[in-house]
């Protein structure tokens, strides 16, 4: 590049910062990668491999269905070749390219980045250039995002690299090229290369982040690429509130109940079961059993047994005992002609009675 160049350039960079009025110090959302996300590398016509390269996450290549060099290449994810998974990522890529290509506002940066450090933004540059080091500053923000646009390609030099200060992440820097990107031998990239058309990394370059091409291919000789690492704040945000909330109850919720909610039956039963007779059961006689006889029978005898014997007592013999001379024998038979009298008496009126009764 010649002076005069370098100076036109450099105008123009102090232009834009002047017209845009915030420069590359303007907060930016990081670029939604989608499904592309859980890719290394991505192409669309194919991917090719010579040597013992390593892809930390997956492969995939749409509408094109080949990748040859897989083995001795490693692929720590899995393989998509024309499949869905594979066209869902391309699809997310193109989505991805245009969200990175319209940021604004921009600055306008010369082509070669090569020995400039730039702090969080959107820069914007005709045809990139790295020589040697560039140097993201992010100003201890880890969620600092640096976003290039690209028109045409990307080319670095052998053995450049890109580095970190203050926290910067490689998970938010993306490099959004035109056309193709050449990352030189034995480079160390960061961040993730969204090219319109192809991507191919010589020998012995590494990339933390993503090689991920929309039509073209993606060439890799003896590579490592890592997946990007997303920094996290060290400490809690201190928009975050340090407490519980104000509004969050201080104990437990008024509303719920105190106890053992009162709705619980009260009943457990109070006893036996409402439908067991509280008492002696109703049924039972309250008293002596109506059927008892009231009187006296009414088939006992209402006169004189009708057995009774109808011949004088059989006489038996009774001991005298008074003195000599038979003295002791006159009450016996007085006694015996008594009862005679009695049983003829008996008799008699016995016969009376049944003669008036026929």
């Amino acid at each position: 590049m010649s002076a005069l160049a370098a100076v036109a350039a450099s105008g123009t960079a102090i232009a834009v910062l002047l017209v845009n009025g915030t420069g590359a110090s303007a907060a930016e959302a990081p670029v939604n990668l989608g499904t592309a996300a859980n890719f290394s590398v991505l192409a669309g016509s194919t991917v090719t491999n010579t040597g013992p390269s390593f892809l930390a996450q997956s492969l995939g290549v749409s509408p094109g269905n080949t990748a040859p060099g897989f083995p001795p290449g490693i692929v720590a994810g899995e393989i998509h070749l024309a499949d869905a998974v594979a066209l869902q990522a391309k699809n997310d890529l193109t989505t991805a390219y245009n969200d990175a290509a319209g940021r604004t506002p921009f600055t306008i940066l010369p082509a070669e980045l090569g020995g400039t450090t730039l702090t969080p933004g959107v820069y914007r540059l005709g045809a990139a250039q790295l020589t040697g080091t560039l140097t993201l500053n992010s100003q201890g923000d880890p969620a600092a995002v640096f976003i290039f646009q690209i028109e045409s390609t990307l080319t670095t030099a052998s053995n450049s690299s890109v580095v970190f200060i203050n926290g910067a992440s490689p998970c938010n820097v993306y490099w959004q090229v035109g056309s193709s990107a050449t990352i030189g031998t034995g480079t160390r990239f960061m961040g993730n290369i969204l090219a319109q058309t192809s991507i191919t990394m010589n020998t012995g370059a590494t990339l933390q982040g993503r090689a991920l091409a929309q039509t073209g291919a993606v060439t890799l000789d003896t590579n490592t690429i890592n997946a990007p690492v997303c920094l996290q704040p060290t400490g809690t945000p201190t928009q975050t509130p340090t407490g519980t909330p104000t509004g969050q109850p201080t104990g437990t919720p008024t509303g719920t109940p105190t106890g053992t909610p009162t709705g619980t039956p009260t009943g457990t039963p109070t006893g036996t079961p409402t439908g067991t007779p509280t008492g002696t059961p109703t049924g039972q006689p309250t008293g002596t059993p109506t059927g008892q006889p009231t009187g006296t029978p009414t088939g006992q005898p209402t006169g004189t047994p009708t057995g009774q014997p109808t011949a004088a007592p059989t006489r038996t013999a009774l001991p005298v005992t008074g003195g000599s001379g038979g003295s002791g024998l006159l009450p016996v038979l007085t006694g015996i002609g008594s009862i005679a009298v009695a049983t003829g008496a008996a008799l008699l009126l016995l016969y009376r009675r049944r003669t008036s009764e026929s």
